[in-house]
């Protein structure tokens, strides 16, 4: 009984997302892509839109993230959706405070930060009814290193702003998803033998034996797009990062 009652519970998630679209801002690799590749999956309608134009895939546009106006104009051209789920993210800035370039510091919330809230500002009068708003910040605002004071600064402000766009904008529902080290290009300043060094350093020190993967984080995103009932709300995917 409990094996029908859970398939049932499966294939209702599954219709929560058919036919809906859901805009994808920063889809066309990584945590973004594979959101969109699983919400298709599912029967939604994703929508694509990246800086990237030669990686835009489905439904794709290419937006400059870094323009307002570029912004608001993409929003007011696709019209009504029902999910936004914004992964938008740089190369991390990595440095100890004291060589800090504050100039480039304040790059790092430019994308961030502030074109989330951007995002947020133009698509929330599209959204409809029972739609929601998934944004991405990191589990090392909760578990920070030295040399991380930026990268933590950024994802508790994420963080913060979650909340208070929850009640600003009720009914509409915002969550974050807040991911640990996961393999994507956001380490490509590294050189690939660097790369696999701090995969397989931080994953033998994890519960979980290993660093995390687009699929993995992807689902955090889907579970508060399909639930009706979190908001406000930061779901840590780290596979342990925080016990440890």
């Amino acid at each position: 009984m409990a094996k029908c009652d859970e398939t049932k519970a499966t294939n209702e998630n599954d219709r929560e997302l058919s036919e809906k679209r859901i805009v994808v801002l920063g889809g066309s690799s990584g945590i973004g892509l594979a959101v969109a590749q699983q919400a298709v999956a599912r029967g939604a309608r994703a929508i694509i839109a990246s800086s990237n134009a030669e990686r835009v895939k489905a439904e794709g546009h290419t937006l400059d993230l870094y323009n307002e106006r570029d912004i608001q104009s993409f929003f007011q051209k696709i019209s009504d959706f029902d999910h936004l789920v914004f992964t938008a993210g740089d190369t991390l800035q990595l440095n100890v405070l004291e060589a800090t370039d504050l100039t480039k510091a304040r790059h790092a919330f430019e994308l961030r930060y502030w074109a989330a809230l951007a995002a947020v500002k133009y698509a929330s009068p599209h959204i409809r009814k029972d739609g929601s708003i998934v944004l991405t910040t990191g589990v090392v605002g909760r578990r920070p290193h030295k040399g991380w004071t930026l990268a933590a600064s950024v994802c508790g402000t994420i963080e913060a702003l979650t909340r208070a766009l929850a009640v600003e904008l009720a009914p509409i529902r915002v969550n974050a998803v807040s991911p640990g080290v996961v393999r994507t290009n956001l380490w490509q300043s590294m050189s690939a033998d660097e790369r696999e060094h701090l995969y397989e350093g931080v994953g033998k020190a994890l519960p979980v034996g290993r660093v995390g993967e687009p699929y993995d984080i992807g689902q955090a995103y889907l579970f508060l797009m399909q639930e009706r009932f979190s908001t406000g709300q930061t779901v840590v995917v780290d596979g342990g990062t925080v016990l440890v």
